[in-house]
This record gives structure tokens, sequence and C-alpha cells, in this order.
């Protein structure tokens, strides 16, 4: 009579280890060749659901051609044009003591922020590319100027989101200002734990001195040309300015179709409908209607679809639909992040502060938004 004999100790430890390797060889494997699995079934999906996909991409190029470039081309060649004088360099020189204490930046950025606002996404992003290309801040600087500089225009939230979708003039005020107060508010944190960790980072014996060093680190070793441009010189300027703008504004036409695209796809696929099934609890939990889950998540792919369809929800607390609109506008969407992350590649920054810091703007955002529903009177949209 044969027995079985219990697996010893050592067997079972075996076994674990060879169990755990496998899976650390089937992560590591996933890991490597996770973004070609991912782009073999993009192609996948655009033959399979080619009738939807054709008429997305319309609509995105129709959407691009209609809105981003009439509202985006002339920033970017004003902004182009303006690198080319002696704006930036005066800017850097009256607002450095306002920027260096609340950010940690040199004063050229007050010009990154404020055409960045005024403009919309992607300008921010663009002019702090060409700060760091003509050394104007550092790596560490420009990554942090990324974050809070690189924000949605008033044309959009007052005009798109205000007027046009909500049908509000002061929801699109209301966003507005919340947008602000968020990302300056994040431009301060962020400086605030750069600081901290400086401050770890040295030996508090030698506070004062680390103190010195750690502000000469900040200071840009390259002046900013000071050069002013001459009716000569004009016809060159504004050639490169168009070259330049036209080369940006088409790459932003191809996030614009190709996200069309994506989300499209995802709709066809019902992925977006099983995620939104996923995340219902938690909306169970903030006491927020399920029926925002979907167009959350659009909003999250990609901005302006989300928004859309947050604003023809037909509810009676309005005020949920704006608080999640400020969220989105804070955020941005993976379409514009990965604008971003297309624009200041060429100059090896990374992409992980500003993702961080647009998530916080977002959150903060929707905070503010909803602080001032709750306690200013006539910003009490609840119908």
């Amino acid at each position: 009579m044969i027995r079985d004999f219990p697996m010893s100790n050592n067997s079972i430890k075996l076994e674990h280890i060879q169990n755990k390797s496998k899976i650390k060889i089937w992560v590591y494997s996933l890991k490597r060749n996770g973004v070609t699995i991912l782009f073999c079934l993009f192609t996948l999906c655009l033959v399979l659901f080619s009738r939807t996909n054709l008429l997305a991409a319309k609509n995105g190029l129709i959407l691009w051609a209609t809105a981003v470039v009439p509202s985006l081309f002339p920033f970017f060649v004003a902004t182009e044009m303006l690198s080319y004088t002696n704006v930036i360099s005066y800017l850097g020189k009256w607002l450095t003591p306002i920027m260096r204490p609340l950010f940690g930046v040199p004063g050229e950025a007050a010009f990154a922020f404020i055409m960045g606002l005024i403009s919309g996404y992607p300008v921010g992003a663009k002019i702090v590319s060409n700060f760091m290309e003509q050394e104007i801040c550092t790596k560490e600087e420009a990554e942090r100027m990324l974050a809070f500089t690189n924000n949605s225009g008033p044309l959009f939230i007052i005009g798109t989101v205000g007027i046009t979708l909500f049908g509000n003039t002061t929801i699109g005020i209301l966003l507005l200002v919340t947008h602000i107060l968020a990302c300056i508010s994040v431009g301060i944190i962020l400086n605030t734990c750069t600081r901290r960790k400086r401050k770890n980072e040295f030996n508090p014996s030698y506070s004062f001195t680390s103190s010195r060093h750690t502000k000469s680190q900040n200071i840009p070793t390259h002046s900013t040309k000071t050069t002013t441009p001459s009716f000569s010189s004009l016809g060159e300027i504004l050639g490169n300015s168009i070259k330049n703008a036209t080369s940006t504004i088409l790459l932003i036409g191809g996030f614009v179709v190709l996200f069309s695209v994506v989300i499209s796809i995802l709709n066809q696929s019902h992925l977006l409908d099983g995620l939104s099934n996923i995340c219902s609890p938690i909306f169970t939990v903030l006491k927020a209607p399920i029926e925002f889950c979907k167009p959350l998540l659009s909003g999250i792919v990609e901005l302006t679809n989300g928004v859309s369809l947050i604003a023809r929800i037909p509810t009676k607390n309005l005020s949920i639909s704006i608080i999640f609109s400020a969220f989105l506008l804070g955020f941005g969407g993976f379409s514009v992040l990965l604008q971003v992350f297309s624009i200041v590649s060429k100059n090896g920054l990374s992409i992980k502060k500003y993702a961080y810091g647009k998530l916080l703007q977002g959150l903060l955002s929707a905070l503010y938004t909803g602080l001032a529903i709750q306690f200013i009177p006539f910003l009490q949209f609840n119908l």
C-alpha cells in the first residue's frame, strides 16, 4: 500500500518561491511589452469600429479647425514674437521679488503664468519649454512652473463652459476665479514642499550656508535675451513665429483627432460603461448621482467632451455639475497631459510633477467651487 506523505516545509517554500518568480516574470514582461500590446489593441479597434471612428475623427478635425485654431493660433504667434523682445527680461526684473518668495521661480515665470491663463492649454507649457531652451530657469524650476502656468483660458471657461454649455455667465466667472486660485495654490504648495526637501537635505548646523547655497541654485546662470526687434528683422521674426506656431497647432490638432477616436472606441467597446460600474460605489459614498460617473471618466480622458457631457445631465442639483466641471478644468485630462509631454520631452523635463500638480489643482478647484457655492448666497445654483 502506497501512502501519500505530506509535503515538507522546504518543498512548500520552494513551490512558493517558484510561483512568486513566475508572477514577477509575468509582471516584468507585461511592463516591457505593455506599450506594444496597447498599440496593437488600438490598431485592432480602429478596424473593428471603423465606421464610428471615422465619424469621431471628422468631428475632432472640425472641432480643431473651428475652435482650437482660431482661439490658440494667434496666441502662439504672439508669444513667439514676444520672445524676440525684451518684455520677458523686464518682467524678470520687476516681478522676481514677488515670484521668487511665492513660487520659488524667476520673475520671467510671470510671463508664462499670464500668457498661460489668457491663452489656455498648452501655451504655458510651450513658454516654459522655450525658457528651458534659453536657460532662463533650471530644470527643477521648469518642472514646477509647468504645474501652475499651464491652465485653461477665460475664453474657454467663460465662453464655452459658462455661456454655451451652462447658459450662465456667472457660472463661467465662478469657474475661472476658482481655477486661478487653485493654480496659484498649487504653485505655493510645490514651492513649500521643495523648500522643506532642500532644508532636510542639508546639515542643520550649516543652515545659513545651506540657505545661501540653495538660493544660488535657483538663480539661472544665463541672462534672458534683451534684444529689441527692428523693422529690418520683422519679416524674419514673423516668419519664424508663424512656423513655430504652426508646428505646435498641428501637434495639438493631432491630439484632438486622436482622442476623439479614443473616446469613440471606449464607448463602442463599452469599456467606459464597465469603468462606470466599477466606480459607482465611490459616487454612492460621496452621495453624488451615479449618472455623473461616465461623463467624469470621459473628461479625465479628454476635457472638452467630459465637460460637455456633464453640462447636459438633467439634474436638480446644478451645483454638482459645476463642481465636477471645476475638477476637470483644473486637471485638464490625459489629452492635455500628453500634449504637454510631447512639447517638453525634448528638454528632458519630467511629466510626473506636472501630473501631480494638475490633479491637486483639480481637487482644489472643486473644493474652492464647492465652498463658494455653499457660503456665497447668490452662487447657490441648486434648482
